[in-house]
């Protein structure tokens, strides 16, 4: 079913720059790095609750999910409405928005053009984690 292979503790420790890099009009480029970082300190807070997905399709893209994105999930968060998690719906794993409307639970995408699902406990729908961050790459080389 879902196997953890064992975690390797080793750093990545990369340049961070003290100045924000801004997207709109171009400003003077400094040379000063602030300190170097993990990214894993960052986006994993529980590692041995943390695994990653790639999201598929683009039934989340109205909140900037988008196919072939990898999801940082933590397994440790209790859901609460209005998350964003990855669940199982008729075996495979989803990933959805978490929602309580008139006090029915439904799983809904952040695109109109795909259904909600509801929550329905004798249908064997698990939530597995909740999404903390998404990774795109804007660089496919």
């Amino acid at each position: 079913m879902f196997s953890r292979p064992e975690i390797n503790p080793s750093r990545l420790e990369l340049v961070l720059f003290s100045n924000g890099v801004p997207a709109g009009f171009p400003s003077p480029a400094e040379d000063h790095v602030d300190r170097r970082l993990d990214l894993n300190d960052h986006v994993v807070k529980r590692p041995a609750a943390t695994f990653y997905a790639r999201a598929e399709g683009e039934s989340m893209r109205n909140i900037g999910i988008f196919h072939g994105d990898l999801l940082v999930v933590d397994r440790s968060i209790t859901p609460e409405p209005g998350d964003v998690i990855v669940a199982t719906i008729d075996g495979g794993l989803a990933v959805k928005r978490l929602v309580n409307r008139n006090n029915t639970w439904f799983l809904a995408p952040e695109n109109s053009e795909y259904p909600a699902f509801a929550v329905n406990s004798d249908e064997g729908i698990q939530i597995w984690g909740v999404v903390t961050y998404s990774l795109r790459c804007h660089c496919n080389r």
